[in-house]
């Protein structure tokens, strides 16, 4: 008895979680292209679903973006050692996972409009975010360093932070590639660093 009765809540369980994943899916690729205030219609055309159905799942806004983002940051805290497995150098993995960043963060333009009058909550994900990923960064510099192809002095979390910045500058601007950018930036690491003047008073 229980378990014929069981039997019809498996391919229900399967729809809610495909209908889930579909939107997740959907909502990474509108909030890349449109920012995290798009319409949430537009999510739900994209998911092939209706907007009713997108409310079932997430209640808010702020449930439907904390969803997908902890979904990228688990997916990129996980490609940091399959990486190290797979590609040919550390260097080559430490170039990979960065770009996937790269990906990553095109989809926070506009986060902090989604949280205005919840500091706590948009800390709590920014939180979530350094906390999972600079210690991935950080293994794949080390592997690259003990490989002698990074010796540029920088720490994981400044060259997190500098990514960041260049991606800032990214939105709805055709003439800056920033994934050339964060390479360049990258690709630098395998330079010593030059000396430089952090002052006024050092200028001759």
């Amino acid at each position: 008895m229980t378990t014929s009765g069981a039997q019809p809540d498996a391919p229900r369980r399967r729809d809610v979680e495909r209908n889930q994943r579909s939107l997740l899916d959907a909502a990474a690729h509108v909030f890349t292209s449109s920012g995290v205030n798009a319409p949430v219609r537009e999510v739900a055309a994209a998911a092939g679903v209706g907007v009713a159905t997108l409310y079932r799942h997430f209640p808010t806004r702020s449930d439907l973006v904390v969803a997908v983002y902890r979904r990228q940051i688990d997916a990129l805290a996980e490609a940091g050692p399959v990486l190290l497995g797979t590609e040919e150098t550390p260097f080559a993995a430490t170039l990979s996972w960065v770009h996937g960043f790269v990906d990553f963060l095109g989809t926070k333009h506009g986060l902090a409009h989604v949280w205005e009058g919840d500091a706590a909550g948009f800390t709590a994900l920014h939180a979530l975010f350094v906390e999972r990923l600079v210690p991935v960064l950080a293994e794949l510099l080390q592997a690259a360093r003990e490989a002698g192809e990074v010796v540029a002095d920088v720490t994981p979390y400044q060259l997190f932070r500098a990514i960041g910045d260049l991606v800032a500058f990214s939105p709805n601007d055709p003439d800056y590639d920033v994934r050339r950018m964060v390479t360049l930036l990258v690709t630098g690491l395998k330079l010593t660093q030059p000396l430089y003047s952090t002052g006024a008073a050092d200028v001759v």
